[in-house]
């Protein structure tokens, strides 16, 4: 059965760092691109990173842009995110997302960074 699972969530003070890592399973899954979500408090989910897991490129939010990056490791269908300079405003629950290439895409169930002032 397919599934998505993060971690690496966590607290941290502000100007700190934090790494996210998220597996989709089974490895056998062939995938198109995975992604990184987050959703605030009182607030929609907002995208804020993304990887292309055959040609590596990437995209991102303005508001990580400089701070974020996205990596990836292909064979073991694991991405990472790592997070540089926090701010408060980064505290959400971040989720994972898996697109194949084909079929229906896939979510975990999301890890919390929580930014202290």
């Amino acid at each position: 059965q397919e599934q998505v699972v993060e971690s690496g969530g966590g607290l941290v003070e502000a100007g700190g760092s934090l790494r996210l890592s998220c597996v989709a399973s089974p490895r056998s899954l062939s995938l198109h691109d995975m992604a990184w979500f987050r959703q605030a408090p009182g607030k929609e989910r907002e995208f804020v990173a993304r990887i292309n897991m055959i040609s590596g490129s990437t995209n991102y939010a303005d508001s990580v842009k400089g701070r974020f990056t996205i990596d990836k490791d292909s064979a073991e269908n694991t991405v990472f995110l790592d997070m540089k300079t926090l701010k408060p405003g980064d505290t959400a629950i971040y989720y994972c997302n898996a697109k194949p290439l084909f079929g229906r895409e896939y979510w975990g169930k999301g890890t919390l960074v929580t930014v202290s002032s």
